[in-house]
């Protein structure tokens, strides 16, 4: 099933299912007020979601509407955690290199993760409001997962059990900021605004075969100022795949219901599908001509991210957005 949060003036919205081509919805108030709640009780209230969602294609369900991407707040608008790793190994590489910095052997078997800010999520067509151009201003596209109560120690298979939902994620990132930060061995902060994510949130079934051992197998088009600069697979080159980020996280702690995983900048080996952010972007620029060429966004620059199935279908509806100047 597919399931999006409208935006009502609360804090957390209203949690509505949607149908599977993103043309019709219907708020879920008599089942669950909002996602988290789902998420807290899955077992018993995913099987009546499932129920809506059925009724809503045949029909029968009451006061269905037009659903409209620009009326959502991200699916969980604000979430208990959200984690964020770096799977695709070749991005990691290809920074690295660009700055003559030796990729550490550990990379390849021990995943990165960082620990984003999950208080205040924007929506999939809500401004980017930054203060300054000279922070460097970037996009990521990544695919990311919601999970229900993980277990301390759990294994990586049994860890993809506890995945509900999946959604794509744009990781805004300042650049410019990031080395100052990273210089003081305590990670990101500042470098890491709000993130934002797609209309709607995907149960793994309505996936198929595309799911496949914890790691969706399509390409992620991303598109920068209405000309496609990426298309790199999501299934392909990533290292870790989502059950073993899980497993990693919950190493020495209990993860709870409502946590959101970010794969990281999807990237590809074969440099001719493109990039996802424009570091990589950059970075090839360095290693190939000793400069960078690409500059990062300005006010005013546009940024869609979204997946298409086999049929051309859009999966999550697109992240599309528009860079803005903050004023306060």
């Amino acid at each position: 099933m597919k399931l999006a949060t409208l935006k009502d003036g609360s804090r957390d919205g209203q949690l509505t299912v949607v149908s599977r081509d993103l043309k019709q919805a219907v708020i879920a108030d008599g089942i669950a007020p909002t996602l988290q709640r789902a998420l807290d009780d899955w077992s018993f209230i995913a099987p009546q979601l499932q129920k809506l969602y059925e009724d809503l294609h045949d029909g029968r369900a009451h006061r269905s509407f037009d659903f409209d991407p620009a009326r959502c707040m991200a699916p969980l608008p604000r979430a208990y955690q959200w984690v964020d790793g770096s799977t695709y190994v070749s991005h990691v590489e290809r920074v690295r290199r660009s700055r003559h910095a030796e990729m550490p052997a550990s990379f390849q078997n021990d995943p990165l993760i960082y620990q984003g800010g999950s208080d205040d999520f924007i929506g999939p067509t809500d401004d980017i409001l930054l203060a300054s151009e000279e922070w460097g201003i970037d996009f990521e596209g990544e695919v990311a997962v919601m999970t229900d109560d993980v277990p301390m120690g759990v294994q990586a298979d049994a860890a993809l059990a506890h995945v509900r939902l999946l959604m794509l994620v744009n990781d805004v990132s300042l650049r410019n900021l990031v080395p100052a930060e990273l210089a003081k061995g305590f990670g990101f902060y500042q470098a890491k605004p709000a993130s934002s994510f797609s209309p709607v949130a995907v149960t793994p079934d309505e996936l198929g075969q595309d799911w496949q051992e914890g790691k969706l197998h399509l390409p992620l088009r991303v598109t920068w100022n209405g000309v496609q600069v990426g298309k790199p697979n999501a299934g392909v080159d990533m290292v870790f795949n989502f059950g073993q980020l899980i497993a990693h996280l919950c190493k020495t702690r209990n993860v709870r219901a409502g946590t959101i995983v970010g794969s990281g900048a999807v990237s590809n080996k074969d440099e001719s599908k493109g990039y996802a952010c424009i570091a990589e972007k950059r970075a090839l620029e360095m290693i190939a001509d000793g400069e960078a060429k690409t500059p990062f966004m300005h006010f005013g620059d546009t940024i869609r991210i979204e997946m298409l199935d086999a049929n051309g279908k859009s999966i999550f509806g697109a992240i599309h957005q528009q860079v803005a100047q903050y004023k306060k």
